[in-house]
């Protein structure tokens, strides 16, 4: 019996949390949107997690975008050590292109340029997340690492996807999960 199996599905849509003892430091404290799940691999976006080298204005520079179109606030996050040069935007559902692909009723994802000047125009998604690269897993890789105590996965919920204040998206995520953090034990599930 595979972790799918046991899951009773895959985790499109949901979140993954790492484990406080999360030995990858690209990944300590990191919620993630599962985009893609399959026994091909999975791919998401670390959503509290900021890109160091860019902004969106430099973002719309380098993308030949009129700067001056952007009167938002919009951090470009670091989705995650894959192809860290490819942009991918988590959006609200509302807001649908030729391209976008549906995640679930309430998030879409695109990648297309078209969706950058949409938002600098303020003619994009209600809500959206910017990223540069994603997590990405090859197959069975993902659920060999939930077994081994490296991830916790929750249903996601628009609120902590599009949370401005990613600081403390890690925290919500484990409240999600409704059960103390320090009951958390590195040794959970070996005897």
């Amino acid at each position: 019996m595979s972790l799918n199996d046991k899951l009773g599905s895959y985790l499109d849509g949901n979140l993954l949390i790492a484990m406080p003892q999360m030995k990858d430091s690209r990944f300590e404290r990191s919620v993630i949107y599962m985009v893609a799940h399959t026994d091909d691999g999975a791919m998401g976006l670390v959503l509290n997690q900021l890109a160091d080298s860019i902004t969106f204005p430099d973002l719309l520079e380098q993308l030949e975008i009129d700067r001056s179109l952007s009167g938002q606030q919009i951090s470009v996050h670091f989705g995650g050590p894959v192809e860290t040069g490819r942009g991918f935007v988590l959006h609200s559902s509302e807001y649908q292109q030729e391209g976008t692909l549906p995640v679930d009723q309430v998030v879409s994802l695109t990648a297309t340029v078209e969706i950058v000047k949409d938002i600098a125009e303020g003619r994009g998604p209600r809500d959206c997340l910017l990223a540069l690269g994603y997590a990405g897993w090859g197959p069975g890789q993902l659920e060999t690492e939930i077994q081994q105590n490296g991830w916790l996965h929750v249903s996601a919920d628009s609120d902590l996807v599009f949370n401005k204040d990613i600081s403390k998206t890690w925290e919500l995520a484990i409240a999600k999960l409704g059960f103390d953090l320090s009951m958390l034990s590195e040794d959970a599930g070996h005897a």
